[in-house]
């Protein structure tokens, strides 16, 4: 990789950070909004109206995608609604967001393995990172009253789900671009989420202004901010690498639970965090002993 491709990479990963805490603040809002609103009605509201949004900014784009460009889009659109709709019930039916964060971040420990059915031969460094990132999202979220049930079984297939999308997202995005990509990945995400509701939820629109408040930023900060971004950054980075930062999530997650819904995060779980910075670390060694490096020499020419 030459230094143009290695600085274009490290702008994506700094992207992937941003939007791991962006996406941190969806788990809140759509807590919030859920506690009034139907979850499926809550989804299909939420992603339709975003790729109503995105659509409109990047419809001279939209028209110019080919019939494959088209189908690549909606093969991951149609699994990211799928994924949704385990997720959002899980959300819904959960006690403790922080352990949801942790069994949905478990998608991302297998898309190094599923990229490699793909044709992507993943750096040893990615494997290196993967048992401090499986022992970081378990001290964060497994140090409680753990146990499998309803909610935890949404979780888990929606993460299985979502491995397999992340793995075709990031190959998408390698020649679609970021706003019309991701404009029809939510719109499908929001026919899918809004069918469901259509024959398992009844309508309920009767809501007090606060839960309308925590819908309009789960729209435009958690879904059109962040999946903008996170598929622009994605874009620019192995799939492999992508995964390994976006298990931040649950720590922002949590924090944020913390802060904001009352939830204990103990020694243990602050322990999980500091694992999960060292699996980022471990991930990107190679590109940081380059820009150590290069540092280091500019200093020492400067003197």
């Amino acid at each position: 990789m030459n230094a143009r491709q290695n600085s274009s990479a490290f702008q994506a990963d700094l992207l992937l950070l941003l939007v791991t805490i962006v996406a941190s603040t969806g788990w809140i809002f759509s807590r919030e909004a859920v506690a009034g609103l139907p979850p499926l009605t809550f989804m299909a509201l939420r992603f339709g109206g975003a790729s109503l949004i995105l659509g409109a900014l990047s419809y001279p784009s939209l028209k110019k995608l080919t019939a494959k460009q088209w189908r690549a889009a909606s093969q991951v659109g149609g699994l990211f609604g799928i994924s949704m709709i385990f997720w959002v019930l899980g959300l819904k039916l959960t006690s403790h967001v922080g352990i949801g964060a942790f069994l949905t971040s478990l998608g991302l420990l297998l898309v190094p393995l599923i990229s490699r059915l793909f044709g992507e031969r993943p750096g040893p460094y990615v494997y290196f990172a993967l048992p401090f990132a499986m022992a970081g999202l378990a001290c964060l979220s497994l140090d409680g009253d753990f146990h499998i049930g309803i909610p935890e079984l949404c979780f888990l297939t929606s993460a299985l789900i979502m491995s397999l999308m992340f793995v075709l997202n990031s190959r998408a995005a390698t020649h679609i671009s970021a706003m019309p990509l991701t404009a029809i990945q939510l719109f499908w995400t929001g026919i899918i989420t809004g069918l469901c509701a259509v024959f398992f939820e009844p309508p309920a629109f009767q809501q007090p202004a606060a839960i309308w408040g925590w819908f309009a930023a789960s729209l435009f900060i958690a879904t059109c901010l962040r999946f903008v971004w996170q598929t622009h950054a994605m874009g620019k980075t192995l799939p492999s690498h992508s995964a390994i930062i976006m298990i931040l999530e649950p720590v922002w997650a949590a924090v944020l639970a913390t802060l904001w819904l009352g939830e204990r995060m103990s020694g243990l779980q602050l322990a999980g965090c500091g694992l999960i910075f060292t699996a980022m670390l471990v991930n990107r060694w190679p590109a940081l002993q380059q820009s150590i490096k290069g540092a280091l020499k500019r200093r020492h020419a400067a003197s």
